[in-house]
C-alpha cells in the first residue's frame, strides 16, 4: 500500500500529528465527508415519510446503505441489518428486548472477563430486574479465553445467552468466536458478538460464523460517529418488542393499541441517522476498495515494530498486557510502567504530538484481573506508518526519562 497516499485522503492527519488511538475512534477520509457533505446539499429530507423527489431520494441513499452493509457483512437479508447509533445501543438493543422477553429468572448468561461495559452492563441490568445469573469465563496468562472452563459453564449450567467480544479492546487479543459460537449452539443458547473492534481488522461473514447477533460501530472504521449496526437472524428479530417507540416503528396506531412495522423499522423509531449511514456505505466501500489482505497485512507489520519497540526501552523495563506475540494480537497494544502513571505519560506525549489512550478503557473487571488499575493503550489503523513508529519510539523514551526523573526529584523532597 501507498500510506503517504492514503494519508492524504484523512483531512486532520498532519505531518506532526501521530494518531495511535484508533481503537477509540478512527480518523475519517475525505470520501466518507464529501459524501455526507453532498447528502446535506443535494439530498437533505426525512425519509419513508414523505413522496416528493427530496424524501424519496434521502431514502433511496439510506436503503442502499443497509444493502452495502448487508453486503459488508454477508447478511442473508437486508432487514436483518438494523441501524443504531453504536455497538453500545445495538446490544443494549439486545438485553432490553430478546432478553427482557425471553429470558427468566435463574437462566444464566455468559460473559468474559475481557468484556468492554457496553457488554456487561446491560447484562448486570438485567441480572438486577430479572434474577438472571451470570457466570464469567476466565483467560490465561497470555489473555487468551479458558475454552475449557467455557465448556464447563456450558455444561454445568441452564446457558440461554452467550455474549463475548469478538477482540479485546485492551489485549487485541482475538477470541475464539468460532468455536463459541458452535458450542453455545449445541446447549441450544444464542450468541452474540461485540465486534467493535474486529468490523475494521477482519473480514465479517455472519452466515458462515452463524452468530445470532452482532454488532459494531461506523467510528471506528473511518466512518461517521452517531450511527452503528446490529445483525440478528430474522427469526429472532421477529420474536423481539421494539425497543422504542415512536414515528416509522409503528404499523397502526389506535387510542388503546399500536402494531409494529415490518423488519428493520421495527426497530428504527424516529428520525434516523440518515447521512451517517451514508457515510458509513462510504466508509465500507472504501475499505472494500484497499481490501482486508492489505490492512491486515500492513496492520500486523505495525504491530510487530511496536513490540520490539517497547521490548527494547531502555530508559524503563514496559509490562506488555497479554500475549507477547504480535501474531496473536489484533490492532493494539496495551503496556503498564513501574512508578509512572499511563495518565501521565499519555499526556506528556500528547504535547509532543503523539495520540495514546490512558485509564481503564471501559474494562474495570479485565484490569482487576490483570492486577492493574490503568494502562497506557496503542492502536493503529492503516494510515499508521513504520516512521511514526520510529518517532514515537524517540518521543516515548524522552518522555519516560522526563517523567522518572520527576519522580525521583519528588521523592527526594
Amino acid at each position: 500500500m501507498d500510506i503517504n497516499s492514503i494519508r492524504r485522503q484523512f483531512p486532520l492527519l498532519q505531518p506532526n500529528l501521530i494518531y495511535l488511538d484508533n481503537a477509540a475512534t478512527t480518523q475519517k477520509p475525505q470520501v466518507v465527508l464529501d459524501a455526507m457533505d453532498q447528502f446535506y446539499k443535494t439530498s437533505n429530507a426525512n425519509i419513508n415519510r414523505g413522496v416528493h423527489k427530496l424524501a424519496e431520494a434521502a431514502t433511496l441513499a439510506y436503503d442502499d446503505a443497509r444493502k452495502v452493509v448487508q453486503k459488508f457483512i454477508n447478511a442473508q437479508k437486508s432487514h436483518e441489518v438494523i441501524f443504531t447509533r453504536n455497538t453500545t445501543e445495538s446490544i443494549n438493543l439486545v438485553a432490553k428486548t430478546y432478553g427482557r422477553s425471553i429470558l427468566k429468572k435463574d437462566d444464566v448468561i455468559v460473559l468474559t472477563i475481557l468484556e468492554h461495559h457496553s457488554n456487561i452492563v446491560p447484562w448486570l441490568q438485567l441480572k438486577d430486574e430479572l434474577g438472571v445469573r451470570i457466570e464469567w469465563v476466565d483467560i490465561n496468562n497470555d489473555g487468551m479465553i479458558d475454552l475449557d472452563q467455557y465448556k464447563k459453564i456450558l455444561a454445568d449450567h441452564p446457558v440461554k445467552l452467550v455474549s463475548v467480544s469478538a477482540v479485546s479492546n485492551v489485549l487485541g487479543i482475538r477470541s475464539p468466536i468460532e468455536t463459541m459460537i458452535e458450542l453455545a449452539h449445541t446447549k441450544g443458547a444464542v450468541i452474540m458478538i461485540d465486534a467493535a473492534q474486529m468490523a475494521l481488522h477482519e473480514r465479517m461473514d455472519v452466515q458462515k460464523l452463524d452468530c445470532d447477533f452482532l454488532a459494531f460501530s461506523s467510528h471506528k472504521m473511518y466512518g461517521p460517529t452517531g450511527i452503528g449496526v446490529l445483525y440478528g437472524k430474522e427469526n429472532l428479530l421477529e420474536k423481539m418488542p421494539p425497543f422504542l417507540g415512536g414515528g416509522d416503528m409503528i404499523g397502526e396506531v389506535t387510542t388503546n393499541h399500536f402494531t409494529t412495522a415490518e423488519l428493520p423499522r421495527k426497530f428504527e423509531a424516529g428520525t434516523p441517522a440518515i447521512a451517517e449511514a451514508v457515510g458509513l456505505r462510504t466508509a465500507m466501500e472504501w475499505i472494500e476498495q484497499i481490501g482486508f489482505d492489505e490492512i491486515q497485512k500492513h496492520e500486523q507489520s505495525l504491530l510487530t515494530h511496536i513490540l520490539d519497540i517497547l521490548q527494547r526501552a531502555t530508559v524503563k523495563p514496559v509490562t506488555i498486557l497479554g500475549a507477547l506475540n504480535p501474531f496473536q494480537k489484533v490492532s493494539c497494544i496495551s503496556f503498564t510502567l513501574d512508578g509512572i502513571h499511563p495518565h501521565d505519560l499519555t499526556q506528556l506525549l500528547s504535547q509532543e504530538g503523539v495520540m495514546l489512550r490512558a485509564g481503564h478503557h471501559c474494562t474495570q473487571p479485565l484490569h482487576k484481573r490483570l492486577g492493574v488499575l490503568a494502562s497506557s493503550r496503542l492502536s493503529v489503523g492503516v494510515y499508521n506508518s513504520a516512521e511514526e513508529l520510529d518517532q514515537f519510539a524517540k518521543l516515548f523514551e524522552e518522555s519516560i526519562h522526563q517523567l522518572d526523573g520527576s519522580h525521583s526529584a519528588a521523592r527526594s523532597a
